[in-house]
C-alpha cells in the first residue's frame, strides 16, 4: 500500500492540470471554428496526460542519478529519494508509460485521421515520438537538455505550441496563424511554472551543475524575466482578442487576471521553499485561463 502511494506520488499530479491547458484550448478554438470530435479530445487529453507522466518519472530517475534530488532540495520528497521505490521499479514505469504513450497517441492520430500512412498523420506521428523523446531526455542521458539551460525553450514548444496548435490541427485538419498568439500565451504560462521550480531550487541545482535559467542568470534577474513570461502570457491573448474580436464576451477570460497579479506580488516576496505553493497556483490558473480564453471564444 506505501509503494502504490509513493507510485502516484511519483506521477506529480499537481502538474497534470497544467499538461492539458493547451489541448483544452487548441480544442475550443477548434470549435469556435465549427469542428470538435469528443473522441479526439479525448484521446488526445489521455495522450497528454500519459506523456506528462512519462516526463515526470523520467525527470525523477534522472535527478537521483545525477545526485540533484538529495537532502538540500527545497522540494516534496521524492519516491526514489525516499527509498521506497527503486531505480527498477522506475525504469519499469518509464517503459509501461512509453507504451501507453504510443497506443493512445496512435489511436488518437487514427481516430483523427482515418489513417497511419496519410501526410498529416506522418507529421502527427513524428510530433509525438518527438514529445515522449524530449519527455525522457530533459534529465536522462549524458547531455540532458534541462541541465543546460534549454528545458524553458522545450516547455514553451511542447506545452504552448505543440499543443495547442497541435489540438486545433487535429480536429480542423488545418492550420490557422491566428492561433499561434494563444499557443505562446499558452506556451508563456507553462515556461513559468517550470521557471518558479528552478528559482526554488537555484542553491541547490548551481552546486549540483544544474544550469537552469535561473542557475544563470540569478534569482533577481529570474525573478524579473518570470514577470516577463506571465505579462507576456497576458498580452498574447489581448493582441489576439483584438485581432479575432467579435462579441464582448470575448473578453471574458480577463477575469482570470486577477489571479496572475497575486501570483506575481508572491513571486516577488518570496523564496527558497515559500515559492512551492506557487507552482500548483500558477498551473490551476493556467488551466482557467485556458478554459476561460477557449470558452469566451465561442461567442
Amino acid at each position: 500500500m506505501k509503494k502504490i502511494k509513493y507510485y502516484i506520488s511519483s506521477f506529480r499530479l499537481r502538474t497534470l492540470p497544467l499538461s492539458i491547458s493547451g489541448i483544452i484550448l487548441g480544442s475550443l478554438l477548434a470549435k469556435s471554428d465549427g469542428y470538435f470530435n469528443p473522441t479526439v479530445f479525448c484521446l488526445a487529453i489521455l495522450t497528454t496526460l500519459c506523456l506528462q507522466i512519462l516526463s515526470n518519472l523520467a525527470n525523477e530517475l534522472g535527478d537521483m542519478q545525477k545526485g540533484t534530488d538529495n537532502a538540500d532540495r527545497l522540494g516534496p520528497v521524492r519516491a526514489l529519494q525516499s527509498g521506497i521505490l527503486t531505480t527498477k521499479d522506475f525504469k519499469r514505469l518509464i517503459i509501461i508509460f512509453i507504451l501507453l504513450a504510443i497506443l493512445s497517441g496512435t489511436v488518437l492520430i487514427l481516430t483523427a485521421f482515418h489513417s497511419l500512412l496519410s501526410y498529416k498523420s506522418i507529421l502527427m506521428l513524428f510530433i509525438g515520438g518527438a514529445a515522449a523523446i524530449a519527455a525522457v531526455k530533459y534529465t536522462i542521458g549524458k547531455n540532458p537538455y534541462g541541465y543546460r539551460g534549454l528545458g524553458d525553450i522545450f516547455v514553451f514548444l511542447f506545452f504552448g505550441w505543440v499543443s495547442t496548435l497541435g489540438a486545433y490541427y487535429l480536429m480542423t485538419h488545418q492550420l490557422n496563424p491566428d492561433i499561434l498568439l494563444p499557443a505562446t500565451s499558452i506556451g508563456f504560462l507553462t515556461t513559468g511554472v517550470l521557471n518558479i521550480n528552478n528559482t526554488r531550487d537555484i542553491e541547490n541545482d548551481a552546486q549540483c551543475g544544474k544550469r537552469t535559467i535561473p542557475v544563470l542568470i540569478g534569482e533577481k534577474k529570474a525573478k524579473t524575466y518570470h514577470m516577463i513570461l506571465i505579462a507576456g502570457g497576458i498580452l498574447c491573448m489581448v493582441i489576439y482578442t483584438l485581432t479575432t474580436y467579435t462579441h464582448l464576451l470575448n473578453w471574458g477570460y480577463l477575469i482570470v487576471v486577477p489571479l496572475f497579479i497575486i501570483h506575481l506580488l508572491k513571486m516577488h516576496r518570496y523564496s527558497g521553499k515559500q515559492l512551492d505553493p506557487q507552482l500548483k497556483f500558477l498551473s490551476v490558473s493556467t488551466l482557467l485561463w485556458a478554459l476561460a480564453t477557449g470558452f469566451t471564444s465561442l461567442y
